[in-house]
Parts: C-alpha cells; sequence; structure tokens
C-alpha cells in the first residue's frame, strides 16, 4: 500500500490517475486495485500487488508522475482485519456502506488491563497480566459494534480495531460500564481489577515502516497515561465520534487535544530511548524536551494526570511486565535493562505498582 499527501484533491483527477496506472501497470507485473481518499486530510492511499516497491513508483513515473511519500509491504490478514473485505467502488475509489467516500480512518482501542493478584509463582503470571474473565468478556462486547480484535501484535493488553469512530467510542463506553460493574462485586477475585482503555485514530500508512503503525501505538500510549478505569481517546476520535456529546459529568472519559497529542508522542519517545539509562531523569528530559521543570511538570502532569517522576517510572515498570512475560530474561537483567541499578530496588517499585514482586512471577 502506498500514500501519497496532496494539497488539494479533485476527486474526477484522482480517478484519471488511476486509470493511467491501470493503462501501463501491465508493463512493470504490478495491478492497481484500488484506492482510498481523504480530501479533508489530503491524503490518498492505493492497494498494489507488485513484486517490489521499485515496480510501483515505475508505474506511477509513467503514468503520471506522482509518485508516492511511501509504500509498504502489508499482510493479507493484517490488511483484512484493519481495512475490511469486499469494498465498494466507484471507478477504483474505496466507498462505505453510506455511499460515501471511505477516508482510510480506523480505530484501535487498547485496552490495559491486569489483576491485583497474590499470584506466588510465574505460572500466576498470566492472571496479573490479562485476568481470564474480564478477556473474554472484552472478546463478547467487541463483535456489538462491528470490532475486530487484534490477536497477533506484541502487546500485552488487548488490542481490537474498528471502522467507525462512534463505534469504537461507543464499544470502550460499554467495555468501561461493564468492568467497572463487575469490580463493585467483592464476592469474586476475578474482577479485582485494574484497567486502563486508550483510543486511538489513524490512516493506514504514514512514514512509519508497517500499517497502522502509528495508530497502534497512540492507542497504547494513550492506554498507558489513563487513571484506572479511565478512557483517554485521541483527538481524531474525539473529533470524528459523538463524544462532545457526552454528559460533561461523565468524568471517567477524557480526549487530547492535537498540540497535547505531539507533545506526548515527544514525552514518549525520549522517555523509551532512555529507558535504560539509570541516569535519565527529569532534569534530562527537561533538556531532551527544551522546556524548564516547572513547564514539564504542568504539561505532564495536565496531559497524564501524574507527575513526571511517576510517569518515567510507570513506562518503566510497563516496560519491566512485558520482559518478564517474554521469559528470556532473570530479574536482573530487566532491572538494568529498565534502568535499575538495583534489583530489590526494582522489585519493591514493581510489587508498589502491580502488587505482587517480580521475584514472585520471574523465572
Amino acid at each position: 500500500m502506498d500514500y501519497h499527501l496532496v494539497e488539494e484533491i479533485d476527486i474526477d483527477a484522482v480517478k484519471l490517475g488511476h486509470m493511467a496506472d491501470k493503462s501501463v501497470q501491465d508493463k512493470y507485473g504490478v495491478r492497481y486495485l484500488q484506492f482510498w481518499v481523504n480530501q479533508e486530510a489530503g491524503t490518498i492511499f492505493c492497494l498494489i500487488e507488485a513484486p517490489d516497491k521499485e515496480a510501483c513508483e515505475a508505474v506511477h513515473q509513467e503514468a503520471h508522475g506522482n509518485i508516492a511519500c511511501q509504500i509498504v509491504q502489508v499482510e493479507s490478514g493484517f490488511y483484512k482485519l484493519f481495512m475490511g473485505e469486499s469494498h465498494q467502488l466507484d471507478d477504483g475509489i474505496v466507498v462505505g456502506k453510506d455511499g460515501d467516500l471511505d477516508k482510510a480512518y480506523r480505530y484501535v482501542l487498547a485496552i490495559d488491563i491486569w489483576g491485583i493478584t497474590k499470584a506466588t509463582l510465574p505460572k500466576d503470571l498470566s492472571e496479573l497480566i490479562l485476568p481470564a474473565k474480564p478477556k473474554i468478556l472484552i472478546q463478547e462486547i467487541i463483535p456489538s459494534y462491528q470490532g475486530r480484535e487484534v490477536k497477533d501484535y506484541d502487546y500485552d493488553g488487548m488490542l481490537c480495531v474498528f471502522t467507525q469512530a462512534d463505534e469504537a467510542m461507543e464499544c470502550a463506553i460499554e467495555i468501561q460500564t461493564e468492568l467497572l460493574k463487575r469490580k463493585e462485586n467483592p464476592e469474586d477475585e476475578s474482577w479485582n481489577i485494574t484497567f486502563k482503555i486508550g483510543l486511538g485514530g489513524g490512516q493506514p500508512v504514514t512514514m512509519s515502516d508497517h500499517l497502522f503503525d502509528e495508530t497502534i501505538k497512540l492507542a497504547r500510549r494513550l492506554s498507558l497515561i489513563a487513571g484506572d478505569g479511565e478512557i483517554v481517546a485521541s483527538n481524531i476520535a474525539r473529533r470524528l465520534s459523538a463524544m462532545e456529546e457526552k454528559p460533561k459529568s461523565f468524568s471517567s472519559l477524557k480526549a487530547i487535544q492535537s498540540a497535547e497529542e505531539e507533545f506526548l508522542e515527544q514525552l514518549f519517545n525520549i522517555t523509551e530511548e532512555n529507558l535504560s539509562d539509570h541516569a535519565f531523569n527529569v532534569e534530562k528530559l527537561c533538556h531532551e524536551i527544551g522546556i524548564s521543570r516547572p513547564q514539564l511538570y504542568r504539561k505532564v502532569t495536565a496531559i497524564t494526570g501524574r507527575s513526571p517522576v511517576t510517569f518515567i517510572r510507570d513506562i518503566r515498570l510497563n516496560r519491566a511486565l512485558s520482559l518478564i512475560k517474554e521469559n528470556r530474561y532473570n530479574l536482573s537483567e530487566i532491572a538494568l535493562e529498565i534502568g535499575y541499578n538495583s534489583p530489590s530496588y526494582f522489585s519493591k517499585c514493581f510489587k508498589d505498582k502491580y502488587g505482587v514482586k517480580a521475584s514472585s512471577v520471574a523465572v
């Protein structure tokens, strides 16, 4: 699939371009199948069968000279999961069920759940990371909103994708409502959980090398900054859903603005790049971002609901949980990987956050 960024999109011109591609594609062993147009964002995405990227570029070059900004290889199953199948076409342009253009936006829910567990054996780790009953409940809710679970992805929580922003938002709210309801039942320890939900939205190809890579990353990051039992939605999900119509008293649902999203991306990128550096702290984060400590404190607290110190700690411990799940490293190695020189202090921090010592679940 390729990605074009165009200042002013003329639909008729796009159709003519598609016809021009098809007129020369056989020469290069290429098939231009269909394309998505988003006039608001100024983007066009072409789905192509081709032997390599160079063949795709050659067709565009000869047909009309409009070279793509990026071309990524897509795996068939992953593509169908996100983009769907049996699209309605208007001279090659994909349209939705309502006849309007499919703008290629897709929406991803990232649901972080972990049990407040008394685990003492490594085999109990699965219940800490993703308790069984909540997972089953979520899997039952997702199809009601035309959602699809994304199973083959490196993520400890649950991911699901939606075509419509409203469906993604309503699904997130129902999941939140049902989980909170069951958390109130003290008789069943299966629901003694902590959960957070992130809702990201985006288009299939950007300058990243993978399909919907940035959308998935955004959803995961929003789930990390959410409070317990809270939904945090991206700017696109807010704009393209009916979120603004929700009661203002609905305090467990919030969205971030575009500028906040950009700052959040910078904040995560810098922190993740320095995760194994035990000397990385708030001072260094201020220096990397280029703002003062008071400014950093105000911005991080406003967006994430926690101090910069707590933010850095949570990112480190979240990474530790993933490393423990991989079962490839001992406790000392994991501590060093996430910037802790002392395994005992790391274990203390881990227990404070997850309710169990890292030494009890790490092999």
